[in-house]
């Protein structure tokens, strides 16, 4: 999968949970529910090998951003706090069983004010799983968002995520453009709000080779959990994820089970 959600898609077709909720396998009625949030410019179809790797024994819904694939026609939202305020409405219908959340990147963002709005209401996730993200304390805010689109395709290219044919297609590149300009000024202008911690586990996951986030930067996250926390660094760069979806799988799976949650 690319960065942008618009190359190859993945096999299998997803059925839609409601506007923003996307399954590609059947799981079991008892299964946990894992939500996972791609990063910016990324569709729901990236976390399609990890909802393979886990079915039936966790059921992911993977989110679907406004403004690309099957909902290029809706306007994008260019803010955390706006995304997290509609994925939140959307996931109230859902949680009628142990659910977890899974965020990549910006995803991790939007993941973690979620999990603190959930737990607020006191409908929180048995656990919280954060990738390719700095600590919330740490913000980074290139301006990438405010650059014109040359410099914004070349940082995306610079990342390793996206197919180089649709980098070089100006009329893919059209289309997809206001949605990964708008979830980058989402993932740039994004500033923690100190707060209580979370009082479920958070678990880290990022690359070693990462270069939007360093292992100790990663670890900053432990500060923002008053239950376990623990961080995993694997071989890779931003999308080390591509590399690794059978790893990250069992270790999902392996946490949720001994953090209850399954």
């Amino acid at each position: 999968m690319n960065e942008t959600g618009t190359g190859p898609r993945a096999p299998g077709r997803a059925s839609a949970d409601g506007g923003w909720l996307r399954r590609f396998h059947e799981s079991r009625d008892t299964a946990t529910r894992l939500i996972c949030l791609p990063h910016a410019g990324g569709s729901a179809s990236f976390f399609f090998p990890l909802s393979a790797g886990l079915a039936p024994d966790v059921e992911v819904l993977a989110v679907q951003y406004p403004g690309r694939q099957d909902r290029r026609h809706e306007p994008c939202l260019d803010s955390v706090s706006a995304l997290t305020d509609a994925l939140t409405e959307e996931l109230r219908g859902r949680l009628d069983r142990p659910f977890a959340l899974l965020g990549h990147s910006m995803g991790a963002s939007v993941a973690f004010e979620t999990a603190r709005r959930l737990e607020a209401a006191g409908s929180g996730p048995q656990a919280l799983y954060v990738s390719g993200r700095r600590a919330p304390t740490l913000p980074h805010d290139k301006g990438i968002h405010l650059a014109d689109d040359a410099t914004l395709v070349a940082h995306i290219g610079a990342l390793s995520g996206t197919d180089a044919r649709i980098l070089d297609d100006p009329e893919v590149l059209e289309l997809v453009l206001p949605a990964i300009r708008a979830d980058y000024r989402a993932a740039e202008t994004y500033r923690y709000v100190p707060g209580p911690p979370l009082s479920c586990p958070l678990f880290v996951l990022t690359g070693d080779q990462d270069s939007q986030v360093t292992p100790a930067q990663a670890r900053g996250w432990a500060s923002h959990t008053a239950g376990a926390h623990e961080l995993t660094v694997l071989s890779g760069g931003h999308f080390y994820l591509s590399s690794h979806w059978g790893r990250v799988a069992e270790l999902v799976r392996g946490r949720l089970v001994r953090s209850g949650a399954s």
